[in-house]
């Protein structure tokens, strides 16, 4: 079966790129989204309030035709800015050229510029305030509920795109179906974002081009820049335990654990204990699936598919990389505005699969190594071997990060299987290091370019 014309379930910033590619294509684009029109109201969220942008992402947006609508609202951070229980911070680069850098960015605006410039492109269609309630596989059609109008109606979907998010109505309607065969895993820590504001003069109260991280072991605080002058920030801490959400249950308990593991940036949170009491703590979980189709009927995209928990900032990345591979496989048909939507889909999912479960493998490592590892001596010497690495042997060697932020010519399952070879490489040739003074580079490049073939 061919049709020219797709629903798409969500119009956050998957389903809103995606319908600006579909649409200039020459498909026609129903979108649907539950939530008011985020150009006229903002409707508060538990999800986070800033992502970081990389090299996947913005090559999404320039094969949209909108990166240069969302580049005024993009800080570029060179590195993560360490900050040590007694205040010392140290700034470790993310790459070695001037152009691997990843961009801060406002959720809520991005997702603004995403629906004004998806609403004016002929074709598409965006209806606000209109609920999924339940997906019937076998029929394909939709349950819908048109929140102003409060009142139920049945959809026909097929071909459907369900970009509805990690909570996804349509893959959850699929439970203990094989056809799609999810799972939903759920990580043991929470998050709650707080604020620390700009200077009078707009400017920032800490340097403004960083991701900045107080590791602490088992939890740790990031803050990302905003266009305003001001930072938000992010407490990821375990659920239940000590400390944990759960054990802060009081003001005092609060302000103390803030006094005692984040004493430089306490001071410059705004109103933490009001805050604190108001900001829900959001989950943080794994979404995978063994697939993402049923038929042409319906294909899971983005978080709906594969959600990722936000430790490698790829969550947004990798669901604009969807959608150009989406569109690449719809190129590659004999009629790109009418096409045959299951084979579509199918050779979508194979594309992408493998490189969700790898990014998001390698997204709970990371995790570990923020709040952790990044305070070994080791790490920081291990980073220091893999930059000398990559500048001599640029075709053979590059950094397991750079790979998967700075390079979207290389798959995310080729990042995750380059990176633990050179990971055991790098743990030999420093095993007996604690300095690069220690280590014969010479005789550390000659080892590298017989162990790793080039990429």
């Amino acid at each position: 079966m061919t049709d020219n014309r797709i629903t798409i379930l969500g119009a956050g910033l998957c389903g809103a790129l995606l319908a600006i590619i579909l649409a200039r294509r020459g498909i026609a684009v129903t979108m649907l989204e539950r939530l008011p029109d985020p150009r006229v109201k903002r409707v508060a969220s538990n999800r986070s309030i800033n992502l970081a942008l990389a090299a996947r992402g913005i090559r999404g947006l320039r094969y949209a035709g909108v990166l240069d609508i969302v580049e005024p609202l993009l800080i570029p951070m060179r590195g993560r800015r360490i900050h040590s229980i007694d205040g010392n911070t140290e700034l470790h680069m993310y790459g070695q050229r001037p152009t691997e850098v990843i961009y801060s960015v406002s959720r809520a605006e991005l997702n603004c510029v995403l629906v004004d410039a998806a609403d004016q492109v002929p074709g598409v269609e965006i209806q606000f305030e209109h609920q999924a309630m339940d997906y019937d596989p076998e029929s394909a059609i939709l349950q819908m509920l048109d929140l102003q109008k409060d009142c139920n109606y049945s959809l026909p979907s097929s071909p459907l795109i369900a970009a509805d998010g990690a909570g996804s109505v349509v893959r959850r309607a699929y439970r203990g179906d094989t056809v799609i065969g999810s799972s939903e895993e759920l990580l043991q820590h929470r998050y709650k974002e707080l604020t620390v504001p700009g200077r009078s003069d707009g400017t920032h109260q800490m340097d403004r081009n960083a991701l900045h991280i107080w590791p602490r072991g088992g939890f740790m605080l990031i803050a990302l820049p905003n266009t305003d002058g001001g930072f938000t920030l992010t407490l990821f801490l375990p659920a239940d335990g000590e400390p944990s959400f759960s054990s802060l249950d009081s003001d005092e308990k609060v302000q103390s654990f803030f006094a005692q593991h984040f004493p430089d940036v306490a001071p410059l949170i705004t109103n933490l204990s009001g805050n604190w009491a108001r900001n829900p703590a959001g989950i943080l979980g794994t979404v995978r699936s063994e697939h993402w189709h049923d038929r042409g009927d319906v294909l899971l995209i983005g978080d709906a598919a594969h959600a990722v928990v936000p430790f490698h900032g790829q969550g947004m990345n990798l669901t604009f990389e969807d959608c150009v591979v989406l569109d690449e496989v719809l190129a590659a048909q004999s009629d790109p505005s009418a096409p045959d939507w299951e084979a579509v889909f199918r050779m979508f999912e194979n594309r992408q699969l493998e490189n969700a479960n790898a990014i998001a493998d390698m997204a709970l490592e990371n995790y570990i190594e923020m709040r952790d590892t990044v305070r070994e001596p080791k790490h920081r010497l291990r980073q220091e071997l893999a930059f000398a690495l990559e500048r001599s042997l640029p075709q053979r060697f590059i950094p397991r990060y750079s790979m998967v932020m700075f390079h979207d010519e290389i798959p995310y399952r080729t990042a995750k299987a380059r990176g633990e070879l050179q990971r055991a490489l790098l743990q030999e040739l420093t095993r007996d290091a604690e300095s690069m003074d220690d280590i014969d580079l010479d005789e550390a490049v000659k080892i590298a370019r017989r162990t790793l073939r080039r990429l």
